[in-house]
């Protein structure tokens, strides 16, 4: 038995390969907010931090940390690499509402088009997908 429970996520680090073109993309067809950050990177001498310039998209109590492929921050996850996760969002929107303003902007809808029934934390729902620039699942 664990000595703790974790109570919820509070962000997921999207490694990239253009942070213009994944703001754009989370920004325009997703409804995320933008927010620029700054942090400590590493220590240059003593007591001396190089101040980093971040990117990060807000949504409810939840954020998506970009991080530029080839320029990660550390630490960072084993194998990084732009595509390789796969995220599903709610909305409180019709999910036609979603179908159709994807459909309107050229998205690719997979799974034939469809809304599929699937089953996510909460239960029962219904999902459409996508793909983000690069590759990543969107649900």
């Amino acid at each position: 038995m664990s000595a703790f429970a974790v109570k919820a996520i509070d962000h997921v680090v999207l490694t990239v390969k253009s942070i213009p073109k994944t703001v754009d993309f989370y920004t325009t067809r997703l409804g995320m907010k933008h927010e620029q950050f700054v942090s400590k990177g590493s220590e240059r001498c003593i007591h001396t931090f190089i101040r980093i310039s971040r990117h990060a998209l807000t949504f409810g109590a939840q954020k998506l940390n970009l991080h530029q492929h080839g320029a990660e921050f550390e630490p960072k996850a084993g194998h990084v690499q732009p595509g390789s996760e796969d995220l599903c969002f709610i909305t409180d929107h019709p999910i036609d509402q979603v179908k159709a303003s994807w459909q309107s902007a050229d998205i690719e809808i997979l799974e034939g088009g469809k809304i599929v029934d699937r089953t996510g934390a909460a239960g029962k729902l219904r999902s459409v997908y996508c793909r983000d620039p690069d590759g990543n699942l969107i649900e």
